[in-house]
C-alpha cells in the first residue's frame, strides 16, 4: 500500500513539473478611458503574461467585441499574431476604436490561441478578462457636462456688463463732479 503511494505521488509531481515547464498565458484586456463618447476615440490595452516555465508559440489575439457596424478601428489590430512569447515575459497591445452608436454595450473577452511548447502541437485556447458592460454616451451629453463653456460665459458677461457697466458710470460721473468742486473750493 505504502509503495502504491509512493508511486502515485511521483507520478502526480513528474505531471506537475511538466505542466510546469509548459507556457501558461495570462491575458487581460482594459478599457484606457474613463468616458466612452460617441465617435470618439476609445483606447483598448492588451496585455499578455506568460506565466509559466516554457516558450508560448503561435499567438494568436482575436477580439471579435468590436463589430464594423458598432465600432471603427482607427488604429491597431484586433487581430494579432506573435510567434513565440519567452517565459515570465509579456507584451502587450493597444488598438483604438471609434464607437457609432450610443447606448450600453456589452465588451466581452478577447480569444487567445497558442502553443504551450515546442514539443507539443496541441492549441491552448484562452480568454481574456472581459471590462463589462459600459455607455457609450452622445457628444452633445459629454460637451454639456464636461466643455469649458467658453460662449456661455462669454453671453453671461456681455448681459451682466449693463447691470454693472450702468451703475458704474454713474458712480464715476458723480465722482468727477464732487472731484472738481473740491479743486474749485481749495482754490478760493
Amino acid at each position: 500500500m505504502l509503495l502504491k503511494s509512493l508511486v502515485l505521488l511521483c507520478v502526480f509531481f513528474c505531471v506537475s513539473a511538466e505542466e510546469g515547464s509548459q507556457a501558461r498565458l495570462l491575458i487581460h484586456k482594459r478599457i484606457l478611458n474613463k468616458y466612452l463618447v460617441e465617435n470618439r476615440d476609445i483606447v483598448v490595452d492588451y496585455n499578455i503574461y506568460n506565466v509559466g516555465g516554457s516558450v508560448a508559440l503561435d499567438i494568436l489575439l482575436n477580439d471579435a467585441g468590436f463589430p464594423d457596424e458598432d465600432f471603427e478601428v482607427v488604429n491597431g489590430l484586433l487581430k494579432m499574431k506573435i510567434d513565440r512569447l519567452g517565459p515570465s515575459n509579456n507584451v502587450s497591445h493597444t488598438v483604438v476604436v471609434r464607437p457609432k452608436k450610443t447606448g450600453y454595450y456589452n465588451f466581452t473577452a478577447a480569444e487567445v490561441t497558442y502553443l504551450p511548447s515546442e514539443e507539443t502541437t496541441d492549441l491552448q485556447i484562452g480568454f481574456s478578462t472581459e471590462p463589462g458592460e459600459a455607455a457609450i454616451i452622445q457628444v452633445k451629453d459629454f460637451d454639456r457636462k464636461f466643455s469649458p463653456h467658453v460662449m456661455d460665459w462669454a453671453a453671461f458677461a456681455v448681459m451682466t456688463l449693463p447691470s454693472l457697466g450702468i451703475p458704474f458710470l454713474l458712480w464715476y460721473s458723480s465722482k468727477s463732479k464732487y472731484e472738481s468742486m473740491v479743486k474749485q473750493t481749495k482754490k478760493h
